[in-house]
């Protein structure tokens, strides 16, 4: 048994403002993946996910049936029968590995679910939303959902609010264009649930509530809407002001080894950077308008192009 392939997602835009209604912006990355197997030869990671799959498996048990309704007695057989999540998504990586495995294990054990061939109204992604976050909370202690939503749908999201939520169209990509969104690869792992309980201590906080509406979710929507509509000039100035508002106010996010790089590109234009998810390790996500530029400006970096302009 092999079941079919979930993709990992990159939250281009949203991370921690999408908790305060801001808009966000998330797209497949069909790099990495993952699907449910069933094999013979157990691995110690097949035997620890399959571990780690029976104690979700429990916890699904517990949610609310209104919301969804699992073949329980199914699943606890494969199970048994020692299936496992085999991802190539890297873990603590703000690539949405815990999202690909919700949307599979929806995909392949929920009674009467949403499928990505019927017309997906705004009520249906918000139910699938809902959904998705109940589940996924087994892993982050909160989700908003969309990991596994992108993840299950394999398509764009756009949130223009917490109730408002759409698959959408991003402008394709120039094959040849040298401006681009990359990944930088910070080498250490990053953990959610510290990162979100640093946020939500600082949210207690009347400065950085109103640091986080004035300038943070102004520059997260402006960059949202200049990249669908593919105003590149716009989109770069935004980039800017976002990423220099990150390095002020969101430093136990950024791996201290990343600040002084970090106000590199602020300084030199040369590329701007961002958090990837929750930060604290993981991806860094990039922006620049000339990757051979961004390339030798950050020699000895892992860089990963993902999206070019």
């Amino acid at each position: 048994m092999k079941g079919p392939l979930f993709y990992s997602k990159i939250l281009l835009f949203g991370e921690y403002g999408i908790i305060r209604d801001s808009k966000g912006l998330s797209i497949p990355y069909n790099f990495y993946n993952g699907a449910l197997k069933l094999s013979d030869n157990q691995t110690k990671e097949a035997t620890d996910s399959n571990a780690s799959l029976k104690r979700f498996a429990t916890y699904l048990e517990g949610l609310d049936k209104d919301l969804v309704v699992f073949n329980a007695s199914k699943l606890h057989r494969d199970l048994n029968e020692g299936m496992y999540f085999d991802s190539s998504i890297p873990q603590g990586y703000g690539v949405g590995s815990s999202g690909a495995l919700v949307a599979a294990i929806y995909d392949k054990y929920a009674s009467d679910k949403i499928t990505v061939l019927e017309n997906l109204t705004r009520e249906k992604l918000l139910k699938l939303k809902s959904v998705f976050s109940a589940m996924e909370s087994f892993f982050h202690g909160k989700s908003s959902g969309l990991d596994p939503l992108n993840s299950y749908l394999s398509l764009p999201i756009l949130i223009n609010s917490k109730d408002n939520i759409e698959a959408t169209g991003i402008p394709s990509q120039k094959a040849e264009g040298k401006g681009a969104v990359f990944l930088i690869d910070s080498g250490i792992v990053g953990e959610t649930a510290p990162m979100v309980s640093i946020f939500m201590e600082s949210m207690k906080n009347e400065g950085f509530r109103s640091m986080l509406k004035d300038q943070f979710i102004k520059h997260t929507d402006a960059c949202v809407d200049d990249f669908l509509k593919g105003d590149m000039k716009s989109l770069f100035k935004n980039t800017k002001q976002l990423s220099k508002v990150v390095l002020n106010n969101f430093k136990p996010m950024i791996p201290a080894q990343f600040h002084d790089l970090w106000k590199k590109g602020l300084d030199t234009n040369d590329y701007y950077l961002k958090l990837c998810g929750s930060g604290g390790g993981g991806y860094i996500l990039g922006f620049t308008e000339n990757i051979d530029k961004a390339r030798e400006a950050l020699k000895g970096q892992k860089l990963e192009v993902v999206y070019n302009f």
